[in-house]
């Protein structure tokens, strides 16, 4: 136990040199900041890998369902762990942080083509560290496994794919006098003040307080559990959008998940979320079906109207719920509605599954790209910065990451259909400002269990059945038909 909370406090700190990254760091200071990621990296995998781990694992007698917990998850990461070498560890980390650079530099110029020798470098190196396991069923499995669990890429491929082919004709269901939202004033923008006034308070309605939580911007906002006592989350501000509000409950939702970990789980394999896609199963949950929610504006209205009357003085409550559910046709991901969203993931899916493969060569990537665009969603990419740049997940080299995201939504689809049943009076308790028996709910059947169940496990024992698109499906399809009924 002593080993693996070392181990632990390595990849905190790499989580926190991460943040710094993203948050702090001048631009200027990528290389060496790249190298001191690269060798803390390094020195985790080392500490981890090394034989004596292996011995103690051997060795060891659990004296409770936690430590047999720890044992049985730190035998899995070990196993994995010992067929990557570490300098290919340093190496992905040292070209990510180039990437990461480089991503920055080609966004603002819009141009992939100075990003693309970067991004072949962390295929390259993606396709070094699924060869490590040669017995795996697709190249593609090593590097799913590492954000979910015990997935295969077959699995995914099918879950995926029946929810493109439910989603697609929704989206192409929706009349073009839907496909936008209530316009802005045109001489009346946002103000960053009044923005920041109403993610503020938001947050403390759902219980954030300034003693274990720090709220910061950056460039693509995310979130960092340092520990269950250190959440740190990020949102943007933009003059013409409220972006910043849901990308905040968004992160929230990500956050909240650390927070509410078991404490006896700390500084061990075990005291993280299960998976990256429960993580975004809780972070979609806060934003949509939340934040999205007539309860969440009926409360959410009057401080909204305080915080920004230039917008919300002259609309309804309903005006703005009715608008941040509109379905909208465009090409940006983070900003997209709950019913385009999931096409937005299943491409960048399809596209990096491709280049695992070596069926895509990067360099007809943003055509590949621009064609998806246009068959699922019906919009042209206009640009790169538009298309392919706009995500930073290919430059970090994160690789298997990206199908998590639309998995989440179908997991937030399935639990949001267990808490209806649980919770009927969710939507009232919103309205009052009340979000702690949701919070309470997700904390008991969900957060408090860290990583002491697979996956799957935890989907079974939660919503008591395997990964299903339908809920998710069924849920969206009623939203549509609520908000076609409100324009009859």
């Amino acid at each position: 136990m002593a080993r693996l909370a070392e181990v632990a406090d390595l990849g905190r700190t790499a989580m926190l040199l991460a943040w710094d990254q993203e948050v702090c760091m001048p631009r200027g200071a990528a290389a060496e900041h790249g190298e001191l990621r690269a060798t803390v990296d390094r020195l985790t995998h080392e500490r981890f890998v090394d034989d004596r781990v292996g011995e103690l694992l051997e060795a060891a007698s659990p004296r409770d369902e936690i430590e047999a917990d720890v044992v049985r998850a730190a035998r899995r990461e070990y196993d994995k762990a010992r067929r990557v070498p570490a300098d290919l560890v340093a190496e992905i980390t040292r070209a990510a942080a180039n990437a990461r650079a480089a991503w920055l530099e080609a966004t603002e110029a819009n141009a992939f083509a100075p990003f693309a020798p970067f991004l072949e470098r962390n295929v390259e190196l993606s396709r070094r560290l699924s060869a490590c396991f040669p017995e795996a069923e697709h190249p593609y499995d090593p590097l799913l496994d590492d954000f979910e669990p015990g997935m295969r890429t077959a699995d995914a491929r099918a879950a995926l794919e029946r929810l493109r082919d439910g989603l697609v004709p929704l989206v192409a269901g929706v009349p073009p006098s839907d496909d936008s939202s209530l316009d802005l004033p045109a001489d009346e923008p946002l103000p960053e003040a009044g923005q920041r006034a109403l993610v503020r308070t938001a947050l403390e309605a759902l219980g954030v307080d300034d003693d274990h939580w720090r709220l910061d911007e950056a460039a693509h906002p995310f979130s960092s559990g340092i520990t269950s006592g250190d959440i740190r989350i990020t949102t943007r501000y933009h003059e013409h959008d409220l972006e910043s509000l849901f990308s905040t409950l968004h992160e929230f939702g990500h956050g909240l998940y650390e927070h509410q970990i078991d404490p006896a789980l700390a500084r061990t394999p075990l005291g993280h979320g299960a998976s990256a896609a429960w993580h975004e199963s809780q972070s979609r949950l806060w934003e949509n079906m939340v934040g999205r929610s007539p309860g969440f504006w009926r409360w959410c209205m009057p401080h909204a109207q305080a915080a920004l009357p230039g917008y919300f003085a002259q609309l309804t409550w309903q005006e703005v719920q009715r608008s941040v559910n509109a379905v909208r046709r465009t090409l940006i991901r983070v900003s997209a509605d709950e019913v385009t969203y999931g096409l937005h993931v299943i491409v960048r899916f399809e596209l990096e599954l491709a280049l695992i493969e070596g069926e895509l060569e990067v360099a007809d990537l943003p055509a590949a790209w621009n064609d998806r665009m246009r068959s699922y969603l019906g919009v042209e990419v206009p640009d790169d910065r538009q298309g392919v740049l706009q995500d930073v997940h290919w430059s970090e080299g994160l690789f298997g990451y990206f199908p998590t995201y639309a998995i989440g939504n179908v997991i937030a689809g399935q639990l949001w259909a267990r808490i209806g049943d649980e919770l009927p009076d969710l939507d009232e308790r919103f309205a009052a400002g009340d979000f702690s028996a949701l919070r309470e709910w997700l904390g008991e059947h969900v957060h408090r269990h860290g990583r002491r169940l697979m996956p799957d496990e935890l989907l079974e024992r939660v919503v008591g059945g395997p990964l299903d698109p339908g809920p998710y499906l069924a849920y969206l399809e009623r939203k549509l038909q609520a908000s076609a009924q409100l324009m009859a």
